[in-house]
């Protein structure tokens, strides 16, 4: 619980932390957002790191010149896919022992149902809609590995799915980070930006308790 409040707030001052990453680390900021993105996406045992605000931030900074932005946007969509391509192979030969074994003190299998219940909702194409969605982004490859879906299928779907994410979050943040009433409200911001991607989990259990409601009548 304390990660998951530490990871909540460290999100809500993504900006100031982004640019204390900047200073302190220099030109190696891409290679520590290259490995957050990649362990969002990657690591089913962390799915309470940043991922949609985080990208929204580094397209702020990047317009204020800190980056450069088709070297962030090459960077981080490969990670994206590697990280995909990481969580299928490990779903594919490991799901099923790392879920009989409870998956130790992070890994939840209440979110393995529920990516589940999403692929029966939305088929192969959950893929590219996960990427959207926190927590569904992080275990639907995962659980695509467990089907093993086919790899064409899953790697076309994965590039699309990264190339949509990164582009509509970095540039979102590149063009209207830096606008004065984003920059003086980049909190609320934030927030918005996390309360919309949460909105398909929202619906999702919804419509989940709604059905159980029908079934019992």
């Amino acid at each position: 619980m304390d990660i998951i409040i530490s990871a909540f707030n460290a999100v809500l001052h993504l900006d100031k932390h982004l640019g204390a990453l900047i200073v302190h680390f220099g030109s190696w900021s891409y290679v520590v957002l290259f490995l957050i993105i990649f362990a969002e996406t990657g690591l089913v045992v962390t799915p309470f790191l940043p991922g949609d605000s985080l990208l929204f931030v580094v397209g702020t900074f990047t317009a204020r010149g800190s980056f450069d932005l088709l070297g962030m946007f090459i960077l981080l969509t490969g990670a994206a896919i590697i990280g995909d391509t990481l969580n299928y192979a490990v779903g594919k030969y490991f799901g099923h022992r790392i879920i009989q074994r409870g998956g130790g003190r992070f890994f939840k299998k209440e979110h393995v149902d529920e990516t589940h219940r999403f692929f029966e909702k939305h088929g192969g194409k959950t893929i590219i809609l996960a990427r959207f969605v926190p927590i569904i982004r992080t275990f639907a490859p995962f659980v695509a590995g467990i089907g093993e879906m086919n790899y064409l299928k899953f790697i076309t779907y994965n590039i699309t799915g990264a190339l949509l994410w990164v582009s509509i979050f970095l540039f979102s943040g590149y063009f209207f980070g830096n606008i004065p009433v984003v920059k003086n409200n980049f909190t609320i911001v934030i927030l918005g930006v996390m309360l919309v991607s949460a909105l398909p989990i929202i619906f999702s259990f919804i419509n989940v308790h709604q059905e159980k409601k029908i079934q019992q009548k």
